[in-house]
Protein backbone atom coordinates (compact mmCIF):
# COMPACT_ATOMS: atom_id res chain seq x y z
CA UNK A 1 0.00 0.00 0.00
CA UNK A 2 1.25 3.49 -0.82
CA UNK A 3 1.76 5.88 2.08
CA UNK A 4 -0.95 8.24 0.82
CA UNK A 5 -3.42 5.34 0.67
CA UNK A 6 -2.76 4.70 4.35
CA UNK A 7 -3.34 8.36 5.25
CA UNK A 8 -6.47 8.56 3.12
CA UNK A 9 -8.45 7.14 6.01
CA UNK A 10 -9.49 9.70 8.65
CA UNK A 11 -9.32 7.16 11.47
CA UNK A 12 -5.70 6.31 10.68
CA UNK A 13 -4.82 10.00 10.36
CA UNK A 14 -6.34 10.64 13.79
CA UNK A 15 -4.42 7.75 15.32
CA UNK A 16 -1.18 9.17 13.92
CA UNK A 17 -2.06 12.61 15.30
CA UNK A 18 -2.47 11.06 18.74
CA UNK A 19 0.78 9.11 18.45
CA UNK A 20 2.66 12.20 17.27
CA UNK A 21 1.94 13.75 20.66
CA UNK A 22 2.90 10.71 22.75
CA UNK A 23 3.18 6.94 22.81
CA UNK A 24 -0.15 5.43 23.83
CA UNK A 25 -1.54 2.07 24.80
CA UNK A 26 -4.02 0.42 22.48
CA UNK A 27 -6.69 0.96 25.14
CA UNK A 28 -6.02 4.70 25.23
CA UNK A 29 -6.22 4.87 21.44
CA UNK A 30 -9.47 2.90 21.42
CA UNK A 31 -10.97 5.21 24.05
CA UNK A 32 -10.26 8.35 22.01
CA UNK A 33 -10.75 7.11 18.46
CA UNK A 34 -13.64 4.82 19.26
CA UNK A 35 -15.46 7.69 20.91
CA UNK A 36 -14.72 10.21 18.17
CA UNK A 37 -15.61 7.93 15.27
CA UNK A 38 -18.14 5.64 16.95
CA UNK A 39 -16.23 2.48 16.03
CA UNK A 40 -15.51 -0.67 17.99
CA UNK A 41 -12.29 -1.81 19.62
CA UNK A 42 -11.93 -4.42 16.86
CA UNK A 43 -12.17 -1.74 14.16
CA UNK A 44 -9.54 0.43 15.89
CA UNK A 45 -7.32 -2.64 16.19
CA UNK A 46 -7.59 -3.21 12.44
CA UNK A 47 -6.49 0.37 11.78
CA UNK A 48 -3.57 -0.06 14.19
CA UNK A 49 -2.62 -3.24 12.35
CA UNK A 50 -2.59 -1.40 8.99
CA UNK A 51 -0.42 1.36 10.46
CA UNK A 52 1.95 -1.16 12.04
CA UNK A 53 2.23 -3.41 8.95
CA UNK A 54 2.94 -0.42 6.72
CA UNK A 55 5.61 1.06 8.96
CA UNK A 56 3.69 4.07 10.33
CA UNK A 57 3.57 2.75 13.88
CA UNK A 58 5.65 0.55 16.11
CA UNK A 59 4.39 -1.44 19.06
CA UNK A 60 6.13 -2.72 22.16
CA UNK A 61 4.75 -4.86 24.94
CA UNK A 62 4.68 -3.33 28.40
CA UNK A 63 3.33 -5.93 30.78
CA UNK A 64 -0.12 -6.81 29.48
CA UNK A 65 -0.41 -3.58 27.48
CA UNK A 66 0.74 -2.83 23.95
CA UNK A 67 2.28 0.62 23.56
CA UNK A 68 2.14 2.26 20.14
CA UNK A 69 4.49 4.94 18.84
CA UNK A 70 4.65 6.77 15.53
CA UNK A 71 7.39 5.82 13.05
CA UNK A 72 8.34 8.81 10.91
CA UNK A 73 9.99 7.04 7.96
CA UNK A 74 6.82 6.70 5.84
CA UNK A 75 5.93 10.31 6.69
CA UNK A 76 9.33 11.38 5.37
CA UNK A 77 8.45 9.56 2.13
CA UNK A 78 5.31 11.71 1.86
CA UNK A 79 7.30 14.83 2.69
CA UNK A 80 9.73 14.04 -0.15
CA UNK A 81 6.82 13.53 -2.54
CA UNK A 82 5.23 16.85 -1.50
CA UNK A 83 8.52 18.70 -2.05
CA UNK A 84 7.78 19.08 -5.78
CA UNK A 85 4.58 20.99 -4.96
CA UNK A 86 5.82 23.33 -2.25
CA UNK A 87 6.86 26.06 -4.67
CA UNK A 88 3.14 26.63 -5.33
CA UNK A 89 2.26 27.60 -1.78
CA UNK A 90 5.47 28.68 -0.03
CA UNK A 91 5.55 32.19 -1.56
CA UNK A 92 1.89 32.66 -0.63
CA UNK A 93 2.55 31.53 2.93
CA UNK A 94 5.53 33.88 3.17
CA UNK A 95 3.37 36.76 1.92
CA UNK A 96 0.69 35.88 4.46
CA UNK A 97 3.27 35.86 7.27
CA UNK A 98 4.43 39.32 6.14
CA UNK A 99 0.88 40.67 6.20
CA UNK A 100 0.21 39.19 9.63
CA UNK A 101 3.40 40.80 10.96
CA UNK A 102 2.36 44.16 9.46
CA UNK A 103 -1.04 43.90 11.10
CA UNK A 104 0.54 43.14 14.47
CA UNK A 105 2.87 46.14 14.16
CA UNK A 106 -0.05 48.40 13.24
CA UNK A 107 -2.11 47.27 16.23
CA UNK A 108 0.88 47.65 18.53
CA UNK A 109 1.65 51.20 17.35
CA UNK A 110 -2.01 52.17 16.93
CA UNK A 111 -1.47 52.99 13.28
CA UNK A 112 -3.83 52.57 10.38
Amino acid sequence: MHALDILGDPVRRRILELLAADALSSGEIVAVVGGEFGITQAAVSQHLKVLRENGFATVRPEGTRRIYSVDTEPLQEIDRWLERFRFHWEPKMDALATEVARGKRRRKTGGE
